[in-house]
């Protein structure tokens, strides 16, 4: 029987920088950028908006849809590939580092 071990969630403010396809390019986390190594996934997801202290908003636009990139990033050319996995909610500015994995 194979275990995993939790990834636990960070949720810390990170920028992501696009190509001008609006593919991910590089994520600065922590004072340091970490270049896109890999094809990044793509998805969205919908939060229950409800169960948060936040409001919904007003106007057009998904106020519940959660844009998500699973990147595979690298620091330097030998350092090891990292995968983060980065959301940015309609609610909230900017883009959000919820998982750092070595996988």
């Amino acid at each position: 029987m194979t275990t995993q071990t939790e990834v636990p969630v960070l949720n810390e403010q990170v920028a992501v920088r696009f190509t001008p396809d609006d593919t991910p390019l590089a994520v600065r986390w922590r004072g340091r950028v970490w270049p896109v190594v890999a094809e990044p996934a793509h998805w969205f997801s919908r939060w229950n908006w409800w169960e948060s202290d936040l409001p919904a908003g007003h106007g057009p636009g998904a106020l519940i849809e959660v844009e998500y990139w699973r990147v595979q990033v690298q620091a330097t050319s030998t350092s090891p590939l990292r995968t983060f996995e980065v959301n940015k909610r309609p609610v909230r500015d900017g883009w959000f580092l919820n998982r750092v994995s070595d996988d």
